[in-house]
């Protein structure tokens, strides 16, 4: 087999600086990426999917009131030992499940000015190797191993990958939006353009991105000169357009179309959605589960 060019990818970066505002006010103490998906907070299931894909070191660029991020994946010895004494081994290690996941480092997006800009306070730490970034309010089902995908294609390519997603015309103005043409992968796609939520009828494509990316470390100097854009934030779609376009900066740049589970924590009601499919899918939960469900629906709707 012969050895790929291009750099191994061993760093993913996940930013969580957001106020959530749209879960207030159960936001209004509590860090969103830590509100519970059945009993596991949603910021654990991002971090496992990058280390399934091999990426142990993990980056996390928070900001105030995000401490509890740390506590979360850090030891908890009083609370070990108060299971270790009662013999509760099971529950014993699904808290330490956390803190022994991967290698956690920590940095504050000080200024909240977009995800351009928390990518940009990743670069001390990543350095000129490639990297992952994986946003917290998109959780990827563990069956359809879509980052893993992503990196092997930045393997064979070099330059960066994003991850894509059909959707209706009339939604493609909440996402980013890419202009592609046809690679001979039926799973991936060369990027010629990108823009930020367009108008539907300004749209090149019904293409969405989803919040995975693996990223060219050329990045970095295109966001330090990257104006602020849509809603006046440094945006990370405005830099990949320009990767896109200029091959020299750190391009090209390949698209992965996901046609996968994938569930939007970000949403209210795509929040309680992923909570019942979740759940309902668990050996342990989902026979009683689902059993009630039927009853609900049936008897009270």
């Amino acid at each position: 087999m012969t050895e790929s060019p291009h750099p191994p990818i061993s760093k993913a970066v996940i930013p969580a600086a957001g106020l959530g505002t749209r879960f207030l006010p159960a936001t209004k103490a509590t860090p969103k990426e830590m509100l519970p998906v059945v009993d596991k907070p949603a910021i654990q299931y991002v971090v496992e999917e990058a280390v399934s894909a091999g990426l142990q070191d993990v980056l996390m660029v928070t900001g105030r009131n995000k401490r509890p991020l740390e506590d979360h994946f850090d030891r908890n010895y009083e609370l070990e030992e108060a299971l270790s004494k009662k013999g509760d081994s099971t529950r014993l290690a699904r808290v330490q499940e956390s803190s022994d996941l991967a290698t956690m480092h920590y940095v504050r997006q000080g200024d909240p000015r977009g995800l351009g800009h928390a990518v940009l306070c990743a670069a001390p730490h990543v350095g000129s190797e490639p990297f992952a970034v994986l946003l917290g309010d998109d959780l990827i089902d563990p069956r359809d191993p879509l980052l893993a995908r992503m990196v092997e294609v930045q393997r064979q390519q070099g330059g960066s990958v994003i991850a894509l997603m059909e959707v209706d015309p009339a939604q493609i103005h909440m996402y980013g939006c890419a202009a592609v043409e046809a690679t001979t992968d039926s799973d991936v796609v060369k990027v010629s353009g990108l823009v930020e939520k367009p108008d539907p009828a300004d749209a090149p494509s019904n293409f969405a991105i989803i919040g995975r990316y693996v990223l060219d470390p050329g990045i970095f100097d295109i966001l330090r000169r990257t104006e602020p854009g849509r809603g006046g934030e440094i945006q990370l779609t405005d830099a990949l357009q320009q990767l896109a376009v200029d091959e020299k900066a750190g391009g090209p740049v390949h698209g992965v179309v996901f046609k996968g589970r994938r569930y939007d924590t970000g949403d209210r009601g795509d929040y309680l959605r992923a909570i019942v499919r979740l759940a309902c899918e668990r050996e342990d939960l989902g026979p009683d589960f689902r059993a009630w469900l039927r009853r609900y629906v049936t008897e009270e709707m």
